[in-house]
């Protein structure tokens, strides 16, 4: 398994936009396997967002469809998630990992992102 890191978090105002990126610590993306963003409100369980499957399909969790938007660079080997109209409720670290689950029930996580909307 590879290890993932992110970038890109920030402190935005409510209807902002922030553009998360992931991408292999080491080595390379598996293409072959998909790649889904999570993340984690203070207080809350961990929850997944997006996945941009080994099909080129994508996947959104309801409270983010029309906003978020996930893509693939094959060349620049990284997954993006592009965040519009952020609201409040967004506020949350966010991680990528290659291995989707509505539960995100995974053992291990990488560090995560900071994503913060407030004006």
């Amino acid at each position: 398994q590879v290890q993932l890191v992110e970038s890109g978090g920030g402190l935005v105002q409510p209807g902002g936009s922030l553009k998360l990126s992931c991408a292999a610590a080491s080595g390379s993306i598996v293409m072959s396997n998909p790649v889904a963003w999570y993340r984690q409100a203070p207080g809350k369980q961990r929850e997944w967002v997006a996945v941009f499957t080994s099909g080129g399909n994508t996947y959104y969790t309801d409270s983010v469809k029309g906003r978020f938007t996930i893509s693939r660079d094959n060349a620049k080997n990284t997954v993006f998630l592009q965040m519009n109209s952020l609201k409040p409720e967004d506020t949350a670290v966010y991680y990528c990992k290659d291995q989707w689950s509505r539960t995100a029930n995974f053992d291990s996580w990488g560090q995560g992102t900071q994503v913060t909307v407030s004006s």
